[in-house]
């Protein structure tokens, strides 16, 4: 892990400080950018395979999972030596994916084949390829690792499948293509977001009832340019931060009261979002204009945006050491 000194003349003491490890996906360059957290500028560029979309860490931070969807596979990035070391037998086109987080599975949306692969990430092979509506995209694993989640943009269900039978137990119907989908951290709330309805779903996990359906209206923008897709959960329920594609804004919610508090205007296209390990920053990928904003979480504020690679997608964070 690199490390920074920053010199204090006054106290004549140097203190040493690790940066968190920002990767983003580049869907037009097929690279990943690195971005050291203190220096919040772009340290890395890392060669992938064709259109990395979905990037995900394992348990102990010491891979990531890289959907390559134009190659067919889950890749695999070794931290310390920043080199694609194997890949994993995905399915065709994977998009988005999510890891149980209570067993070594990976759980990969296949968007051309209307199917869920189930990889295990030991043996390297596929356990089973699950049936599910037409362009599945989303995936969220509960905390608790019992339920599989997974979006279908075409069907406009959310397939609720347990992870023990792999089989579908519940569907739940939501707004116009479906795209990402959020647990919160406790697991007893579902957000899911509707790309072309324009809203945001909660779901209460126990009864699997809609608790309440947002929606969005920002002075100045068309009501059809407002497209929301990532979603974040800040861990103490306070607040959900949900970017809005086209919009160029990430919407600020109270998590509680489920009504939007603020605007925040970013890049062209946002797109996935991913905290810092912290919870103090929030960074958002915008795809057209090919950068990243850092969004301070206390004040609600946009403090910097990075120029990244051509279209950047997904976001990952690696906690300093």
């Amino acid at each position: 892990m690199k490390k920074i000194k920053y010199l204090l003349p006054l106290l004549g003491l140097t203190t040493i400080l690790n940066a968190d490890k920002v990767y983003i996906s580049n869907e037009k360059d097929n690279t990943l950018s690195v971005i050291d957290s203190i220096t919040q500028e772009v340290e890395q560029t890392i060669q992938v395979g064709q259109r990395p979309r979905g990037i995900t860490f394992n348990k102990d931070y010491t891979k990531l999972y890289i959907c390559a969807s134009d190659d067919d596979t889950v890749q695999v990035l070794d931290i310390k030596t920043s080199k694609i070391i194997y890949n994993l037998p995905s399915g065709e086109d994977p998009e988005q994916f999510d890891l149980n987080p209570k067993k070594n599975e990976l759980y990969v949306a296949n968007e051309d084949d209307a199917i869920l692969t189930v990889i295990d990430t030991v043996k390297k092979e596929v356990i089973t390829q699950i049936e599910v509506g037409i362009e599945p995209e989303g995936v969220a694993v509960s905390p608790d690792g019992k339920i599989v989640i997974n979006s279908t943009e075409t069907s406009n269900f959310l397939h609720w499948i347990d992870t023990d039978t792999y089989k579908i137990v519940h569907n739940t119907l939501v707004d116009d293509r479906p795209r990402h989908i959020e647990f919160s951290k406790s697991g007893d709330r579902v957000w899911a977001s509707s790309e072309i309805g324009g809203t945001v779903t909660v779901i209460d996990t126990k009864t699997r009832e809609n608790l309440k359906r947002i929606t969005f209206k920002i002075p100045g923008v068309y009501k059809d340019k407002i497209q929301p897709v990532g979603i974040k959960l800040t861990s103490d329920g306070k607040y959900a931060f949900v970017g809005l594609g086209p919009a160029n804004h990430v919407a600020v919610i109270d998590a509680k009261t489920f009504k939007v508090i603020k605007y925040l205007l970013v890049g062209q296209r946002v797109w996935q979002l991913d905290f810092s390990d912290n919870e103090t920053k929030l960074y958002a990928a915008n795809g057209v204009s090919g950068d990243i904003s850092i969004i301070d979480v206390e004040s609600l504020k946009v403090k910097k945006t990075v120029k990244v690679g051509r279209f950047p997608w997904g976001i990952a964070v690696k906690p300093a050491s």
